[in-house]
């Protein structure tokens, strides 16, 4: 297998449209918080409910956009609909007046980024050559953190410019929003065999869901295994700032996260399309292992940076990945399913993971929460060996 070819042009402007939305969500989520307790008076409690009803109706929306994508035949409508949806958002934020306006520009942010999800990962599948999506899924991957990246650093430095005004910075997260619907509409295309819009059979009927190998369900069972491993990185920041770094600079350990996965990704992805996936993605978990013991273990938060290094990079080895063992295993027609059942499976996971991780830090401290991780990223290495031996 070679990767000599470049890759198809809607997975370049797909990693552009990435890049520019999540420079304008990486501003407002940054700002946010102190937007709502500060300029709105809006309780933290209410804060953190905001979040959770957000980010709760995101996952069942990624199910819903990737049948549809599915029972409709295109991708490119759910996947503009969806990043349209976030992009209208935008003003919301800084003309609001009270935490309902806020509470309703969030939802319908979170409600477009899982409406565009499924779709946009299975027309990347849709769109590019087995033997390329490695690399597809880890260019889309690298230019989205990129932009996590950039938008903290761009909310800084216009706050320093504006001498404070959250407003008046909210409003220009509203352009390269708009840059990224640009970029859909203009720069995204259907492969060259879909046809116009029509119904197919349901795709969650059983007669359809049977058309899933196992493989696919092996690997959202992986998913689910490897999520329960990987908490929020809120507890990095926590341990970071409990191990002696100033308030002010606890963001420094999501700058060396976004920084090392950005970077990280797209090599990380095209040598997976040069070995075997599965390989890899061992290898990904065996580093997860390694930063919860370093994070575990840290003396000082310079060893935190560290530790949220190595996290970034099993991220950046991983996640790309289980896109495209998603996109080898699942039927072409049903691969909006697959991706929106994988989404919510992981974010489910995700969730729990969090909730335990808490439980593990009130009750036992961080090291036990971190300790706890290396262990059930040590159990979701079984079924991998297994999976690797029996092909």
């Amino acid at each position: 297998m070679t990767n000599a070819a470049p890759l198809p042009r809607t997975v370049v402007a797909l990693g552009l449209v990435s890049l520019f939305m999540d420079v304008a969500s990486g501003m407002t989520h940054a700002l946010m918080p102190v937007f709502m307790t500060v300029v709105l008076g809006a309780p933290v409690a209410l804060v953190g409910l905001v979040e959770g009803v957000a980010q709760a109706t995101a996952a069942l929306a990624r199910l819903f956009a990737g049948v549809v994508s599915d029972w409709i035949g295109r991708r490119k409508p759910l996947v503009l609909l969806g990043y349209g949806m976030s992009a209208a958002t935008m003003p919301l934020f800084p003309t609001a007046q009270g935490i309902g306006a806020v509470m309703l520009a969030r939802f319908l942010d979170r409600v477009g980024k899982g409406i565009r999800s499924a779709p946009r990962d299975a027309l990347i599948a849709d769109v590019t050559p087995a033997a390329q999506r490695g690399a597809a899924y880890g260019l889309r991957q690298a230019m989205d953190m990129t932009g996590a990246f950039l938008g903290p650093l761009a909310a800084i430095g216009l706050m320093l410019l504006f001498a404070g005004d959250s407003r008046a910075v909210l409003w220009f997260a509203v352009i390269p929003a708009a840059i990224a619907v640009a970029l859909i509409a203009f720069g995204v295309k259907e492969p060259a065999d879909a046809g116009p819009m029509q119904r197919r059979p349901f795709p969650l009927r059983r007669a359809e869901l049977k058309k899933l190998p196992a493989a696919y369900w092996q690997v959202v069972g992986l998913v689910a295994l490897f999520s329960l491993a990987r908490f929020s990185e809120a507890f990095l920041l926590l341990r970071a700032a409990g191990a002696g770094l100033a308030p002010a600079w606890v963001p420094l350990v999501l700058v060396a996260l976004t920084f090392v996965n950005a970077v990280a990704a797209y090599p990380l992805g095209k040598l997976g399309d040069r070995m075997d996936r599965r390989r890899l993605l061992g290898w990904g978990v065996a580093l997860l292992v390694a930063a919860d013991l370093v994070l575990a273990f840290a003396p000082s938060w310079p060893v935190v940076l560290a530790g949220a290094a190595l996290w970034g990079l099993h991220m950046a080895m991983t996640q790309g990945l289980l896109s495209a063992l998603i996109a080898d295993a699942a039927p072409a027609e049903l691969r909006g399913v697959a991706f929106g059942a994988f989404n919510l499976v992981q974010a489910g996971a995700l969730l729990l993971a969090s909730s335990l991780a808490g439980l593990l830090w009130s009750g036992f401290g961080p090291q036990a929460t971190f300790l706890g991780g290396a262990g059930i990223a040590l159990l979701a290495m079984i079924p991998l060996r297994r999976a690797m031996r029996t092909g």
